[in-house]
């Protein structure tokens, strides 16, 4: 097994929740809705962003994972991540994948299931800046 030392695995903390909330942010707030300017119709885009929100659910799980194993062990002289919130914004972005995009892409009650959607990315985005915001505390 590889060891870290404090600050290597403080630096990964920050690299990794940076990541994760980055991602989170440049889609949501850049991405989609430059999508949905200049695609048309409007389903191209729309099916565009699903593939876009179902890759984000694969590096916010990842972000999240390797959060919680560099967050495992001795927190000696070290803040750490709180598992809860890592916890909580990969569960919000499964549950966006594997519960609520399937209904939406069903377009099944859209507006309960998309209102659903932006709740658990609005969910995994502020899980990412507590994460963000607890690792780079020093």
């Amino acid at each position: 097994m590889v060891k870290l030392s404090f600050t290597n695995r403080r630096r990964l903390r920050i690299l990794l929740a940076a990541l994760w909330w980055g991602s989170l942010t440049l889609l949501g707030a850049v991405v989609v809705p430059a999508l949905f300017a200049h695609l048309a119709p409007a389903a191209l885009a729309g099916g565009m962003a699903a593939k876009l929100f179902s890759a984000q659910t694969w590096v916010s799980s990842g972000c999240g994972l390797a959060l919680l194993l560099l967050s495992s062990g001795p927190a000696v002289g070290a803040t750490r991540v709180s598992t809860a919130w890592v916890l909580a914004g990969t569960l919000a972005a499964l549950l966006l994948e594997f519960a609520v995009a399937p209904r939406i892409l069903a377009r099944e009650n859209m507006a309960l299931w998309h209102g659903l959607g932006v709740l658990f990315f609005a969910l995994q985005w502020l899980c990412a800046q507590v994460a963000l915001w607890q690792a780079s505390d020093s």
